[in-house]
């Protein structure tokens, strides 16, 4: 068997129709997860700068209500905002709304802001998590996918071994080549994948942590102008 016969490309071409969907699968897969793979590596890296930013400015003795106008005019230009911009909207929007009539009660006040708060957070950690189910799925499935478009591709292989006299190294390798590159091809998939999510994971838990974090402390910063009022 000459060495052109055994090239990657021809075992591809030559494989059986199941084993060519397998591999179709998997390169389709890998496609789509290494987009999000920089896709969400882009935006996870921005929301980190973002958020870094607005803590900046936020801790530096700027007027709440300067920032929220500030903050509220660049999101009408720019078409919405993100993070950690989006809970403090969210939270000083509902404050001022509640403590603009007369005799609002305190606990009543901070417990619509938390609400608030809350479902402002719930939204960016849904933004912050998109696309992992899918590499999640991604570095489980495609082994699993691989495994069975080798497994079929031997089984032809044996079945024509049957049909064979004489049985040689020769006959039995090229079958058995172009099945074992569907496992590659699903590992080639997966590893990528399950790199990226941990790593991603982590990330998000991270920056959901920080969002909560800030949450707590703004809603302490106006639970102590509500009641001095």
């Amino acid at each position: 068997m000459s060495e052109e016969n055994l090239s990657i490309l021809s075992l591809i071409l030559d494989a059986s129709l199941l084993v060519q969907l397998v591999m179709a699968i998997l390169f389709i897969a890998s496609v789509i997860s290494w987009i999000m793979i920089v896709q969400r590596g882009l935006f996870l890296r921005n929301a980190e700068s973002d958020f870094k930013n607005f803590e900046d400015t936020f801790w530096s003795g700027v007027d709440l209500n300067n920032l929220y106008r500030e903050l509220s005019q660049l999101a009408q230009e720019n078409g919405g905002s993100q993070g950690v911009e989006n809970v403090f909207r969210a939270g000083f929007r509902e404050f001022t709304r509640l403590t603009g009539g007369d005799g609002a009660d305190p606990d009543a006040v901070m417990e619509g802001t938390d609400r608030a708060m809350r479902v402002a957070l719930s939204r960016e950690e849904e933004k912050l998590s998109a696309n992992l189910p899918f590499l999640a799925s991604v570095a489980s499935v495609s082994p699993y996918i691989g495994l069975f478009g080798t497994v079929w591709g031997i089984m032809n292989s044996f079945r024509g071994l049957a049909m064979v006299q004489q049985a040689t190294l020769a006959t039995v390798a090229p079958g058995i080549s172009e099945a074992l590159i569907a496992t590659a091809m699903g590992l080639f998939a997966a590893i990528p994948a399950v790199l990226a999510y941990n790593r991603y994971a982590a990330k998000v838990e991270t920056m959901n942590a920080c969002y909560e974090t800030f949450a707590e402390e703004f809603s302490s910063i106006l639970h102590r102008q509500v009641h001095s009022n």
